[in-house]
């Protein structure tokens, strides 16, 4: 077994560790993405919900799931370790996808919370793992969440596409039964969910020490009580998880609760850290909070983006019959493929020509590029015809120019999580960083079901400038929250001490 030292003391750019953390994530980004992009399409087209309901009903679903990246980060740190925390949610995700592929009506809600439960202790942790490759003074770092990455943007471009293609009809249709493409459309995402989860077991013993348990200095079964109590108790809360997915106004009551809970426990931790660490901490806090307003704007891709894929946008993209939906599911993972690697070295050749920008101006770039890809989704209203119906090939450059800032933003963000937290506190922070997400998918969805209720009755027409309309009110707020940040950059940048 490989120490620690030995680990992070690798040769060249990336640590071999990388690569099998980069297959496994995939794999659950695959089985993630798929699924998150069939939500809203299957709400309306399958469970005839209006589309301010299934506005509603995506934001409070992706809101629980990242929400739960908190409490399975926290449960990694004081008793599963981060590997055992990965391998149980992997099978809860498993065995929620196969509920779905049997009966994705009649389940749908069961399977659901299954997932939520099981991603809330997957996500967090192989982050947590990637972080621990590198020693905390290590530049090369940021460049090797990029390529982690990238891993989870090759998952979510097959998986986005395809599982919503195979679910419409557009791909493999002649071969799939009608009745039956949603089944196999979510089949998809429990197939290389297992293959994630075996991806992990075959390669674990390359990671050393990283990720055992935080409770080895127990006796045996004192620990092994503490592990199953945490593994039934996670199937317990199903039912209660499943009654506050089917019915938003418990997510509200639910999200009022988890975030200042979280707060109040991080700073019941800082009693224990230096001024130094806390100082950092609070840096943390700046950027997650700042996160929350970015994944607000970013995941009307789930939400009305893809309302607004299905009824108002061509399917041709550059001449290429392409299904819209799973353009909107997926261009952003494939540009971040495409630029991920790149951008992390560009990170690495500024660095050695001391021209890097720091942490800040790289989150306040993000939404400087957010806002213009939002701009471009309102442009889109230019070039559309009487019937309402617009250019793909615009929509997708807007992908483009969003996915910059997302590179900008997310990779170099969990980049800092790792970095400004004290050792002790690593997966929580981490799931507070994904727990800003699950308050920027609910406030997605509260800004996704606005849209969606000014235009009800409109015809496809006049849904199309209320929906471009509202793109640009929000390349409006992303052009203010950029500024914002890299005004405050310097007095951040104190706060964060030596970390870059």
């Amino acid at each position: 077994m490989e120490s620690l030292e030995q680990i992070q003391s690798f040769k060249g750019k990336y640590p071999k560790q990388l690569w099998y953390l980069f297959f496994s994530e995939m794999w659950e980004r695959f089985s993630f993405y798929g699924m998150r992009g069939m939500l809203v399409i299957f709400m309306v087209n399958q469970l005839k919900m209006d589309d301010v309901v299934a506005n509603l009903q995506y934001g409070a679903t992706q809101a629980f799931v990242y929400a739960f990246t908190f409490i399975g980060g926290l449960f990694a740190d004081k008793i599963l370790g981060y590997r055992k925390s990965l391998f149980w949610g992997g099978i809860l995700m498993i065995v929620g996808s196969i509920l779905l592929a049997i009966n994705p009506s009649d389940y749908f809600f069961f399977g659901i919370s299954f997932t939520i439960i099981g991603t809330g202790f997957f996500k967090p942790n192989i982050s947590t793992m990637v972080g621990k490759l590198y020693k905390d003074d290590d530049n090369r770092r940021d460049a090797g969440f990029s390529l982690f990455y990238a891993g989870v943007n090759l998952g979510a471009l097959i998986g986005g596409y395809l599982c919503i293609a195979v679910a419409n009809g557009t791909m493999f249709g002649s071969f799939i039964p009608e009745a039956l493409r949603w089944n196999v459309a979510f089949g998809f995402a429990a197939i290389v969910m297992l293959i994630s989860l075996l991806t992990f077991t075959r390669t674990q013993k390359s990671l050393g020490v990283i990720g055992l348990s935080p409770l080895a200095h127990l006796e045996p079964k004192r620990r092994k009580l503490l592990e199953y109590v945490t593994y039934i108790g996670s199937l317990a809360i199903l039912p209660i998880i499943m009654t506050m997915v089917s019915k938003t106004e418990y997510t509200d009551i639910f999200m009022f609760i988890i975030g200042p809970c979280s707060l109040l426990y991080l700073f019941y931790e800082m009693r224990n850290f230096s001024l130094q660490e806390n100082k950092k901490l609070i840096a943390a806090l700046v950027f997650i909070i700042f996160s929350i307003f970015f994944w607000a704007f970013f995941e009307q891709s789930g939400g009305s983006l893809s309302l607004f894929a299905a009824s108002n946008l061509h399917n041709t993209v550059l001449g290429v019959p392409l299904d819209p939906n799973g353009v909107n599911n997926s261009a952003n993972s494939f540009f971040v493929i495409v630029f991920a690697a790149l951008v992390g070295l560009a990170w690495l050749g500024m660095a050695k020509r001391k021209l890097e920008p720091n942490t800040i101006v790289k989150f306040g770039l993000g939404f400087l590029f957010l806002a213009g890809g939002f701009y471009v989704f309102y442009y889109t209203k230019f070039f559309s015809d009487e019937n309402g119906m617009t250019s793909l090939d615009l929509f997708t450059l807007g992908w483009l120019v969003i996915t910059f800032g997302e590179l900008c933003l997310s990779p170099i963000g969990m980049s800092a999580m790792t970095k400004l937290s004290p050792q002790k506190t690593q997966a929580v922070l981490m799931g507070m960083w994904f727990l800003a997400s699950a308050y920027g998918q609910y406030f997605a969805g509260l800004l996704g079901a606005n849209i969606a209720s000014a235009s009800k009755d409109a015809s496809n027409l006049e849904k199309l400038v209320i929906y471009a309309d509202g793109y640009k009110q929000l390349a409006i707020y992303a052009l203010i929250a950029g500024l914002i940040l890299i005004l405050i950059s310097p007095l951040v940048k104190k706060l964060m001490g030596g970390v870059k």
